[in-house]
């Protein structure tokens, strides 16, 4: 591993920097422009090979959790390295700083400077996760779908006896329900504080509800989404479940009714947290609000909600359903 001096950037200063995202998250294009895929067999440009490949990611962005989840429940962390930026940012995006360590391979200070590196004077959005090759010294990709998938299903060969958590006989359906976690869920959220209308809000968090009430009956009579099986689709929909009652809810104003008070859908997330994929890839410090969102719709009278903290350690009764973890 390539060493360097700890370089941290700067404390973050929405005052002098300004804050995130205009000009970054609204320019036209895809938000996520970097989507090489990692290829088994030494094929490709992006071929699988241990110790090739680092991972970027954030305790604050859901989407960078799932990786992260992944990763361990693959049983890569000998296979692709990982390293955290920091949980606050300005205009000049995600950084590192001495709260989570510095960049343990390229040494920058801000994320962005991995953007310039593949392509000089981005312009777009600076998000996490980002997988990159160090090798090329070069982005592969920030889309985080494909990601845990090539995570899950190109290093097998190299991992510390992992779980299979895109088996082949289920990954259409994997697939679609992943889709509707996504829709309804991991985009509903911010879809629910994004809202400008009353009309708009009423829609979205509804929606947002009917998913929540269709999961929890889902597990009502297995351990995971899918039976006795431990799978993507599971690490997905805990990554929101996680940030419910301390950030989504509060922030937006979806329901009066807390994770805590869903029968199977609380149980589940805590029997998820025991593991240590999951534990050690959560600090609930980093969910809790600090300042307005810009991005919080002004329009709609929305549902007050205080955030709610919840004992995760408490016993979740879930292992006489049918389910062993792999």
């Amino acid at each position: 591993m390539t060493t360097h001096a700890p370089a941290y950037a700067s404390p973050a200063d929405v005052a002098a920097f300004g804050p995130y995202g205009p000009g970054r998250t609204d320019r036209p294009g895809p938000l996520y422009p970097f989507r090489g895929r990692i290829t088994a067999g030494g094929s490709g440009g992006h071929p699988a090979e241990p110790g090739r490949y680092h991972l970027y990611v954030s305790y604050v962005c859901p989407w960078a959790q799932r990786v992260a989840v992944v990763r361990d429940l693959a049983g890569l962390k000998d296979v692709v390295s990982l390293s955290y930026v920091d949980d606050e940012r300005d205009a000049r995006g995600w950084a590192f700083r001495e709260r989570r360590g510095p960049d343990p391979v390229n040494g920058f200070t801000l994320l962005a400077e991995a953007y310039d590196a593949t392509e000089p004077g981005y312009p777009g959005h600076i998000s996490v996760p980002v997988l990159w090759d160090r090798r090329t010294n070069r982005i592969v990709s920030n889309d985080y779908p494909d990601i845990p998938v090539d995570l899950g299903t190109r290093f097998s060969q190299w991992a510390d006896s992992g779980a299979d958590l895109y088996p082949e006989d289920l990954r259409d359906e994997i697939e679609a329900l992943d889709e509707e976690i996504a829709r309804d869920l991991g985009q509903g959220v911010h879809l629910v504080a994004r809202a400008a209308t009353q009309e708009e809000y009423e829609r979205r968090r509804g929606e947002v509800l009917a998913a929540l009430d269709r999961l929890d009956a889902r597990l009502a009579d297995r351990r995971y989404l899918f039976g006795d099986r431990l799978t993507e689709s599971d690490v997905q929909l805990w990554v929101v479940l996680v940030r419910y009652d301390l950030l989504h809810n509060p922030l937006a104003g979806i329901g009066e009714r807390p994770l805590t008070d869903y029968p199977h859908l609380w149980p589940y997330a805590r029997d998820l947290y025991r593991l240590p994929a999951f534990r050690e890839t959560t600090d609930f410090a980093a969910f809790r609000l600090t300042a307005r969102p810009a991005y919080l719709g002004d329009g709609p009278v929305r549902i007050a909600v205080e955030p709610r903290e919840a004992d995760w350690d408490e016993p979740h009764g879930r292992g006489a359903l049918t389910g062993r973890h792999r």
